[in-house]
C-alpha cells in the first residue's frame, strides 16, 4: 500500500504555534500518522480491483477461447461438406 507522508515535525510546530501544548500536539500528530496506515490510495484500490476482475474473468476467457476454436472447426467442416457437394 502506498504511504501518504507528511512532515510530522512541521505539523507539531503549527499546532504549537496555535496554542496547543507540546504533549497534546505530539499526540495529535501521532494519531494522524497512525490513522494514515489504514488509508487506501486510489492507485492501490484500482490495482486490487483490476486483479479481482482478472481472477474472476479468467475462466470465462478460457471458455470463450474453446468456443472460438470449436466454432472454427465446425465452420471448416461445413465449408468442406458444401465444397464436396458442389464440386
Amino acid at each position: 500500500m502506498t504511504a501518504i507522508t507528511f512532515d510530522t515535525l512541521e505539523l507539531t510546530g503549527l499546532l504549537r504555534q496555535s496554542g496547543i501544548e507540546a504533549k497534546q500536539a505530539e499526540s495529535i500528530v501521532k494519531s494522524i500518522a497512525k490513522a494514515q496506515d489504514g488509508l487506501v490510495t486510489k492507485e492501490y484500490f484500482d490495482y486490487k480491483l483490476d486483479l479481482k476482475f482478472e481472477q474472476e474473468f479468467a475462466p470465462m476467457r478460457t471458455d470463450i477461447a474453446v468456443l472460438k476454436w470449436t466454432l472454427g472447426i465446425l465452420t471448416a467442416g461445413i465449408v468442406s461438406i458444401v465444397v464436396k457437394i458442389y464440386v
